[in-house]
């Protein structure tokens, strides 16, 4: 379980109130996750970010501090991750954001291991009915091959 906590920084320049509508909070990808993986990528432009694919909450904008505990879901792959809170205007976008590591992503953050949902039973049971459906399939090629060597000889 992830305790998450956010507000609108009170040295903003920002008129909370008047820009925000909503706040959607979101898991995202840290750098050591992104390498080799070209959807993570993060992008400056954040209709374009690729990093927080995980929405955690989204909740009308309050100037309070607001909280959440989020229990990390299940389909949630192994990595390295953050988390950011968007400001969405009242158009839908995503006007601002905070996040709960550093400016280049390498503090502050936690690691997930991921459910494969694969157990060693499945993988045993897989194999044995892989062996059993080949032999299965050469044993029917023998006898098909025994039949007709026998019709060829009458």
């Amino acid at each position: 379980m992830v305790r998450i906590t956010w507000m609108l920084k009170s040295s903003a320049k920002v008129d909370g109130d008047a820009a925000f509508s909503s706040v959607e909070v979101k898991l995202c990808y840290a750098p050591i996750s992104q390498v080799d993986r070209p959807w993570r990528k993060t992008h400056n432009e954040l209709s374009k970010d690729k990093s927080c694919a995980h929405k955690i909450v989204s909740k009308p904008y309050d100037k309070i501090l607001q909280s959440l505990n989020w229990t990390i879901e299940r389909d949630i792959p192994t990595g390295t991750y953050f988390v950011r809170a968007y400001g969405v205007g009242l158009n839908g976008q995503e006007v601002a954001y905070g996040q709960s590591s550093d400016v280049d992503k390498t503090t502050n953050l936690f690691s997930v291991e991921g459910v494969s949902g694969r157990h060693t039973s499945l993988d045993i049971a897989s194999i044995c009915f892989t062996v059993f459906s080949f032999g299965s399939f050469l044993v029917f090629l023998v006898k098909e091959k025994k039949k007709a060597k026998l019709q060829q000889r009458k």
